[in-house]
């Protein structure tokens, strides 16, 4: 659509993105983001259908990949294709003590922290809820990332 199109014609801004997962061990899983990864709880509701809870993950961005660049991505970080269609990736402020905190949580550590072409710290872990994650440190410019080694 064009910028010229008139604000009716336009479609409407998305203003949250939310990642739905169900999973069987809700009450694992609510463990594990909340109190191990430290997703702050928004919202919890609970009925005779069911319960949900809401977990506030930060910004929320959607990364569109071709198979072609998951391949290389899944190459980088874990050194083979594992992961599906759908990967959640989390910034954290260091990589390497949140992915040993969530190994001690349950997660399946698939690859532990690697450098990574794009000057990231990225883990893999296979999580509750059946979600594969991506743990990743922004490592800054080099000289930043040489003072860290």
């Amino acid at each position: 659509m064009s910028e010229s199109a008139s604000p009716a014609e336009r479609p409407a801004r998305v203003h949250e993105l939310r990642l739905v997962v169900t999973a069987a061990d809700y009450d694992e899983a609510l463990r594990f983001y909340r109190d191990e990864l430290g997703l702050p709880e928004r919202a919890a509701f609970s009925s005779p259908d069911g319960r949900v809870t809401i977990l506030d993950a930060g910004r929320a961005t959607l990364e569109l990949t071709d198979p072609n660049h998951a391949d290389f991505i899944d190459e980088v970080e874990v050194g083979r294709r594992v992961a599906g269609h759908i990967r959640v990736a989390f910034q954290v402020d260091d990589s390497t003590a949140t992915t040993a905190r969530l190994a001690a949580a349950g997660a399946e550590v698939l690859a532990e922290p690697t450098r990574t072409p794009w000057n990231s710290l990225n883990s893999r872990l296979e999580a509750p809820g059946a979600l594969q994650l991506t743990l990743f440190t922004d490592l800054g410019d080099e000289e930043e990332w040489e003072e860290r080694a």
